[in-house]
């Protein structure tokens, strides 16, 4: 049963991934990696509300084995971010290399800690 609510999630948060990612690149005439920063950090978030809803007691660990683990772990992506990082690097675009490592990080946990605060300030 928990392997099929990972799957399940999983299917919906991969191609979800794919179209925001291709939605939000395109309406930017950037070589930065927009639409998978938004994906990873809107997936912090998603993470971060479901865990402090879940350390509340406002959901069960089956809604974050299929929210968490398999919607957020199919919509964020830490191996594009890599290549996509490794591609600006290679493309001589060492400014936008290092801030899309440091911005991805830094709002990533922000949209946790964000996430985590709002279930507790609703489910605390």
């Amino acid at each position: 049963m928990n392997l099929l609510l990972v799957v399940t999630g999983a299917a919906i948060g991969a191609p979800l991934r794919y179209l925001s990612d291709r939605a939000i690149q395109t309406r930017h005439d950037s070589v930065f990696p927009w639409g998978t920063f938004a994906v990873n950090v809107l997936g912090s978030l998603i993470l971060g509300l479901i865990t402090g809803a879940v350390t509340a007691g406002a959901a069960s660990p089956q809604v974050q084995l299929a929210l968490g683990t398999g919607l957020c772990g199919a919509l964020t992506t830490y191996s594009t971010f890599s290549y996509e990082t490794l591609r600006l690097l290679e493309g001589d675009a060492r400014f936008l290399a290092a801030a899309n490592v440091v911005v991805s990080i830094v709002a990533g946990l922000c949209a946790a800690f964000l996430g985590v605060g709002i279930s507790q300030a609703i489910w605390g």
